[in-house]
């Protein structure tokens, strides 16, 4: 029970990394409240913390849009009456070149990967720094410490994520506010499918790629949400600004 009596809110949190997060804050004693575009994914996460005795609650959110990034973090306080840990986790990939990436799929990734975390942040904050204590993790990549093929925007959006972690964590450390940043690698979420498909590879040689990294597999939802939780608990409580990669060892390689 690792965040008993805390409020946690997960943007994203229909799917992959979120749902995982979501489901596993609520099993260590967080009120949960989850965002995302798509409903119906949204509602079937928090009915499974609810049958499970937790608490939690669905708000349809935009993160591109500052409206709904604000009424997220106030119905999250109305629900339950604070906000202690913030993820940042909601973010779309789309495998380009620069050459190949039209206009409109560049903003899409920085509006939802970057700009998201930023008004997500930046909404939240300020009832955080009066209480003088807060959470905030961010969910870059391992893309955003090293350069991937045909993932410019991505790689770009991502990469500003860590340095916004940082820049974070230097303003706001002596207001009581912690804020880090995971980088995963490879995910069986739905997100790597989708990144085969778009590449016109066929699942298992996408698959066989990954097994050279050097623990020779892919990474599960779950094991991603283990790391957030170690940076959202007490468990990570002298660390600030920092990118905690998670990537079975890809960008060591």
């Amino acid at each position: 029970m690792r965040l008993q009596n805390k409020v946690a809110l997960i943007t994203g949190g229909n799917s992959g990394i979120g749902e995982a997060t979501a489901l596993l804050f609520a099993r260590e004693g967080a009120k949960v409240a989850i965002t995302a575009r798509d409903e119906s994914r949204g509602h079937a996460v928090t009915s499974r913390i609810l049958q499970a005795g937790g608490q939690a609650v669905f708000i349809r959110t935009d993160v591109r849009k500052a409206s709904e990034c604000q009424r997220a973090v106030d119905e999250t306080l109305r629900a339950f009456g604070s906000l202690n840990i913030l993820f940042n986790n909601a973010g779309v990939f789309y495998p380009h070149t620069t050459l190949e990436c039209t206009e409109e799929e560049w903003d899409l990734q920085l509006d939802i990967n970057l700009k998201g975390t930023f008004l997500m942040s930046k909404c939240a904050l300020p009832g955080m720094i009066a209480r003088g204590s807060g959470v905030i993790v961010n969910n870059s990549s391992g893309w955003g410490i090293v350069g991937g093929d045909r993932a410019v925007a991505y790689c770009a959006s991502k990469g500003g994520v860590v340095l916004l972690t940082k820049a974070m964590a230097v303003d706001h450390g002596r207001q009581g506010i912690r804020v880090n940043c995971i980088c995963p690698g490879d995910v069986d979420t739905p997100m790597l499918p989708y990144d085969a498909k778009m590449r016109g590879q066929k699942w298992e040689d996408y698959l066989a790629g990954c097994a050279n990294r050097p623990m020779g597999r892919v990474g599960t939802a779950e094991e991603i949400a283990k790391a957030v939780l170690f940076l959202a608990s007490d468990d990570s409580s002298f660390m600030t600004g920092a990118a905690l990669v998670v990537d079975g060892g890809g960008t060591a390689d």
